[in-house]
C-alpha cells in the first residue's frame, strides 16, 4: 500500500476478454468492465491512477507477482491461486452453468447431457472454466479456443454446441446474443466465488481492500459499476 502511494501508480493485472468484468477495446484500446471501474475506485482511494497490464488466463499468476500490485477481472477463487496469492472478500457468488443457443437449452442442462460423445463444448484456455470442461466432460468433445471475446459467436455459427461458464458472464451474454440463453443460472452446476488477487503475506494492503470493498458494497460504487452490464 505504501509503495502504491509513493509511485502515485496501481497496477492492475487484468485480462481484458472477459466482460461484462474487463475488456479492452482493440480499436480505441478502452478498457471497460465491472473490474475496471472498481480497479480506478480503489486507486483514487489510494491517490493513485491505475496502470492495466494486460494478461492472458494461462498467464495470470506469473504476470501478476512480476508485475502488479492486483489482479481484478472476473477471477475466481480456487485453492490453487490461493497457495499463491491473497484474495480478497469475495465480489460476488456463483458457479458454473451453460450457455447455448436458445432452441438448445433442454438438451444441454444437465452434466450428464453434456458429458456426450458428439456434444462439442468450448473454453477459453488456461482458466477455470477449461478445468470445469476437463473434469466433467471426458466422453464429450472439447474445443480449445484462444478469443475468449469471440468464443460465443462459435456457437451461433454452429461450429460449438455448448459453453460451461460462470453465470454472470451467461447472463451478460444472453443479454447481448438474443440467439443464446442462459441455462438455469440461479442454479449453477457447483458454487464458486469471484475475488481480487493480492500480494501474498501482505495483510495490511488486503485489509485495506476489504474495507474499502464493503465500503463500496454499501455506498453505491459497486452497484453503479454493474448497472451498465447488468441492468
Amino acid at each position: 500500500m505504501a509503495a502504491v502511494k509513493d509511485s502515485g501508480t496501481l497496477k492492475v493485472c487484468t485480462t481484458g476478454d472477459y466482460r461484462p468484468f474487463t475488456y479492452l477495446d482493440p480499436d480505441s484500446k478502452e478498457w471497460t468492465g465491472i473490474d475496471i471501474d472498481m480497479a480506478k475506485s480503489l486507486a483514487e482511494s489510494l491517490g493513485a491512477t491505475p496502470e492495466f497490464i494486460q494478461t492472458t488466463w494461462k498467464d495470470l499468476m506469473p504476470d501478476f507477482k512480476s508485475k502488479c500490485d492486483i489482479a481484478v477481472g472476473g477471477v475466481s477463487i480456487s485453492l490453487e491461486r490461493a497457495q499463491e496469492a491473497y484474495f480478497s472478500e469475495a465480489t460476488l457468488d456463483e458457479g458454473k452453468t451453460p450457455i447455448t443457443l436458445c432452441e438448445n437449452v433442454d438438451k444441454y442442462d444437465t452434466i450428464k447431457e453434456i458429458n456426450k460423445p458428439g456434444v462439442r463444448s468450448i473454453t477459453p484456455i488456461g482458466g477455470t472454466n477449461e478445468k470445469f470442461a476437463d473434469a466433467n466432460y471426458p466422453d464429450g468433445e472439447i474445443i480449445r479456443f484462444k478469443d475468449n471475446n469471440k468464443i460465443f459467436d462459435e456457437i451461433i455459427a454452429g461450429r460449438a454446441d455448448v459453453m460451461t461458464t460462470d453465470a454472470s458472464e451467461t447472463r451478460w451474454v444472453a443479454n447481448e446474443h438474443p440467439e443464446l440463453c442462459a441455462v438455469h443460472p440461479d442454479k449453477p452446476f457447483n458454487f464458486s466465488q469471484k475475488a481480487y488477487l493480492l500480494p501474498l503475506g501482505d495483510e495490511d494492503f488486503q485489509e485495506y481492500v476489504n474495507q474499502w470493498l464493503n465500503m463500496s458494497k454499501n455506498d453505491g460504487t459497486l452497484a453503479a459499476a454493474e448497472k451498465p452490464w447488468f441492468g
